[in-house]
């Protein structure tokens, strides 16, 4: 994949960490991720339980006005091809990844949103749309209740996220699968590197460098070999 130098991610784990509102926790982040940018264009398509796109769009317009940044939100345009193309800075929110995948394909603009951002608009996503910034959305924790035409997503990065990424508790009697069996499972028949994201936790990304960012270490999976513990500071831009 040729990489544009200019490109410029923020993928989050998570919108909402144990004890903080909204996007709290990274706010001084945005501020300086979004310095440039006056107006954000949101995609509110994943849709949270019980949102509206509407009110979904609200709930982030409050938040960003409080670091002097206006919203708008893609489902108002008319022509959405032509709001990415002229947006100065992209969220895509979180919520279930098989409803934001299934309905950028319905509106023929998953193509558009990677080009302007491989371009250089600068991207920001949590969970579900952090979860489109892989190579495809296989490793979601999310229910499939819609089906998208393709598990392919916007490839920004080069190997599959994991938000929400969760460590088996020693503590529970639950005899289920964990986290770490199920990616297991996936590369049985997959290659693609998997980064298990612990929340509060984001991958830093300009041009070629991906870095991990925030408080927590991440887990790093691959095909045929053990989980390996990355630090926060781990350069991943070789990964893939």
């Amino acid at each position: 994949m040729k990489i544009n130098p200019m490109k410029k991610l923020l993928i989050a784990s998570t919108s909402t960490v144990h004890g903080k509102a909204y996007l709290e926790y990274l706010l001084p982040e945005l501020k300086i991720f979004f310095k440039d940018v006056e107006t954000i264009l949101f995609i509110p398509f994943a849709r949270p339980s019980g949102l509206t796109h509407d009110e979904y769009t609200e709930k982030v317009r409050c938040v960003f006005e409080s670091i002097d940044k206006k919203v708008e939100g893609l489902h108002t345009f008319n022509d959405p091809k032509g709001a990415l193309k002229n947006a100065k800075g992209i969220f895509v929110g979180g919520g279930n990844t098989f409803v934001l995948l299934a309905e950028l394909y319905r509106r023929d603009i998953l193509e558009t949103l990677f080009q302007v951002v491989d371009k250089g608009t600068p991207y920001f996503g949590t969970s579900a749309g952090s979860n489109i910034a892989g190579v495809t959305m296989m490793n979601t924790n999310d229910m499939p209740i819609m089906y998208p035409p393709s598990f392919v997503t916007l490839g920004l990065i080069c190997f599959n996220l994991n938000p929400h990424y969760l460590d088996p508790d020693p503590n529970s009697t639950h005899m289920g699968e964990t986290r770490e069996t199920r990616i297991k499972e996936f590369h049985a028949f997959n290659h693609t590197p998997v980064l298990g994201l612990r929340e509060g936790s984001w991958l830093a990304v300009e041009g070629e460098k991906v870095t991990l960012k925030g408080p927590l270490t991440a887990r790093l999976f691959r095909e045929n070999q053990g989980p390996i513990e990355l630090e926060s500071g781990t350069d991943l831009s070789d990964l893939k």
